[in-house]
């Protein structure tokens, strides 16, 4: 008799689910018959409640000896004060994750079933969670829709408002260290991006402006992009330090797309 489980589970996260804290329940038929599945519920230390999928109409089915992915929204995340916002999620000593699963034709549950986290999908998305709960404890990112672009066309600001919250009897400071280009923009390097801000709580507005160019001009760099148009920022708030990634939005993402598209128009023809 063959020791391997009827379902195994794994957890994965595609690119552009990235910002939408959605991550994937990958789940494996390991037997020679369909299975359809009703619902899987995850379960890990570092979230505050079950990360659940549920099932459209009448399951999903998994096809024998291959693996399918169900689609989760992450609660709440589990913070530890003190620990750090490097990727790193909680410490070595908390319970492995585990999946519980229904199925049909008898309504059976599979589970617990421990969970495989080859790149520390949870860890990762558990920290850059919490990071970014420290950081709105002091100040809002809040991205212009606009981008001036320069008359020759090769260079584009992009402007990001930081807006504090109100000080609350104790010295509440973020960081900005540095500023990284993504996949689709660079820094235009004769207008350097800037580094080492602080915004305190209670203080006064501060905007950065970023000054532009593309990062690639090959004819998939739009059409293939997922994350180029999220911002890293490398940040230190709130005893955590890590990147958080600030969506542009779907107005200025389109604009710095259209931007990007005839900046390389000359190139990509080349």
């Amino acid at each position: 008799m063959s020791d391997t489980p009827a379902l195994t589970a794994s957890i994965n996260q595609f690119r552009d689910n990235y910002n939408k804290r959605i991550i994937e329940i990958q789940l494996t038929n390991n037997t020679p018959n369909p299975v359809t599945v009703l619902d899987a519920e995850l379960d890990s230390a570092l979230f505050s409640s079950g990360i659940s999928w549920h099932t459209p109409a009448d399951g999903t089915v998994l096809p024998p000896k291959q693996p399918k992915s169900l689609p989760a929204h992450l609660p709440e995340p589990r913070c530890i004060d003190g620990s750090i916002g490097t990727g790193t999620g909680s410490s070595s000593g908390d319970a492995p994750p585990t999946v519980r699963v229904s199925t049909r034709p008898d309504g059976h549950v599979s589970g617990p079933l421990t969970v495989e986290d080859p790149f520390g999908v949870l860890a990762r998305n558990n920290s850059e969670m919490c990071l970014d709960k420290a950081v709105r404890e002091v100040a809002a990112f809040q991205p212009s829709p606009e981008l001036a672009v320069s008359d020759d066309g090769t260079t584009a600001v992009v402007r990001v408002l930081i807006l504090p919250g109100p000080a609350r009897g104790r010295q509440e400071v973020l960081t900005i260290d540095r500023i990284d280009g993504t996949t689709l923009i660079a820094e235009d390097t004769a207008q350097p991006w800037p580094s080492g801000v602080q915004v305190s709580a209670g203080g006064p507005p501060v905007e950065l402006r970023l000054a532009i160019r593309p990062a690639r001009c090959d004819p998939h760099a739009v059409a293939e992009d997922k994350i180029g148009t999220l911002l890293p920022f490398h940040v230190r708030a709130g005893g955590r330090n890590g990147v958080l990634k600030i969506d542009t939005g779907d107005v200025l993402r389109h604009r710095i797309y259209d931007f990007v598209t005839a900046a390389c128009g000359p190139a990509s023809r080349s």
